[in-house]
């Protein structure tokens, strides 16, 4: 049983740029999919796909962009929630890297949250 699926999505996408893959695949789901349309239009991937095998195998094709990511973190965990204002979210390295954020308005950078004045869950940090 996974008790961080998000950590282990993060830790797949790791070791993958580690290992000089230029794509992964992992177990799909409605927040991963959300991640991975914003780490799209903050241009850290070249692309996305939702792949279904089967209705119990759908999983998520990411292709890499060549040097792109060069960290990932995971910020708020199972065991310790991570929650943060619009006006408090995260500045990552000086403003070069972006937090992800679960927020009521879904899964947003925290660029465009603090455009839509929303906070929401620190989901990982990346730059």
């Amino acid at each position: 049983m996974m008790t961080d699926p998000i950590a282990d999505m993060l830790t797949r996408m790791r070791n993958a740029l580690a290992a000089g893959k230029d794509r992964v695949d992992f177990p799909a789901s409605k927040i991963k999919a959300g991640i991975c349309k914003v780490l799209k239009e903050e241009g850290y991937i070249k692309s996305f796909k939702i792949i279904a095998k089967a209705p119990s195998d759908i999983k998520i094709k990411v292709v890499f962009k060549d040097d792109a990511i060069v960290r990932l973190n995971r910020q708020s965990t199972p065991g310790l929630r991570s929650y943060s204002g619009y006006k408090t979210l995260p500045r990552v390295v000086s403003g070069l890297g972006i937090s992800v954020v679960s927020t009521s308005q879904g899964i947003l950078s925290s660029r465009e949250a603090k455009k839509r004045k929303v906070g929401g869950e620190v989901l990982c940090n990346i730059w």
